[in-house]
């Protein structure tokens, strides 16, 4: 069975390369929309938007997985699902803070990840306007590149006390939306830092080390399935709210690994 099985390391290799030249090629995509005046921006049935930006950069990332690996399964937060038969699963959010991209905030990236069987084997973010990219693979590090430079590892920060950490946060508004406001007022309290460096961004601070804790109340799959292999290559961890690690769980804590038991006994039961 795909679940009890191991992937081929030449496998996770070229999915590897496909998955940041693919995040990298969208991203560029989305700049071509960014900032622009009288931007179509359209509302989606859960009321979220979306835009031409989203759209097109999820038609390129599918087309080229879809030609380079045809009998990978395809899931996009823009398109309907694409079934397959290899066992791996690409799972997109072509921008991961549409709403960041609309306001001209150069935060928003472009996420991409793949699963085999229900594991999370590689994950890619990009944050176009700033040039900025973080990847992994299982077993293989995770590496951060800034502009043109050379990739260098990317590593999880030290501080082992939730009082000298940074939290980010995407939406301190979520939080109450999904009835976690007591949670958030513990953890705003008890760090040093809190700030809004939300969406993906926040996930690729702690990955290099800029930032302790990123916590979402409310995810999506395509919001979390790039991430656990990040945080996990660059020494951290990415659970639920109870400490479980997985992407199906509709909430998220990214953190440097050090500090996860201190805010698992605030997150659990609130």
């Amino acid at each position: 069975m795909i679940e009890d099985s191991e992937p081929a390391p030449r496998d996770l290799s070229e999915r590897l390369e496909l998955a940041v030249a693919v995040a990298r090629e969208a991203g560029l995509l989305t700049l071509d929309y960014f900032n622009r005046r009288g931007l179509d921006v359209q509302r989606k049935s859960d009321g979220t938007p979306v835009t031409v930006a989203d759209r097109r950069a999820e038609e390129h990332i599918r087309e080229r997985v879809g030609a380079a690996f045809p009998d990978d399964a395809i899931l996009g937060e823009e398109m309907p699902e694409k079934t397959g038969a290899s066992g791996y699963r690409w799972i997109l959010d072509p921008i991961d803070g549409t709403k960041s991209f609309i306001q001209g905030v150069p935060l928003y990236g472009t996420l991409v990840g793949v699963e085999y069987g229900r594991a999370c084997v590689i994950g890619a973010i990009v944050i176009p306007a700033l040039n900025e990219c973080v990847y992994a693979a299982r077993g293989s590090g995770a590496w951060h590149v800034r502009g043109d430079a050379e990739p260098v590892p990317a590593r999880v920060s030290a501080v082992s006390e939730l009082a000298e950490s940074v939290f980010c946060v995407t939406s301190v508004n979520a939080f109450h939306q999904a009835g976690r406001a007591e949670a958030f007022e513990l953890l705003r309290s008890t760090c040093r830092l809190t700030r809004g460096w939300g969406d993906c961004y926040g996930y690729l601070l702690v990955a290099t080390g800029r930032a302790e804790l990123m916590i979402d109340p409310v995810l999506s799959l395509w919001d979390m399935a790039a991430l656990p292999p990040i945080l996990e290559e660059a020494g951290g961890t990415f659970t639920d709210w109870t400490g479980k690690p997985t992407i199906y769980g509709e909430e998220g804590i990214g953190s440097n690994g050090l500090i996860l038991e201190q805010v698992l006994a605030i997150t659990r039961d609130r």
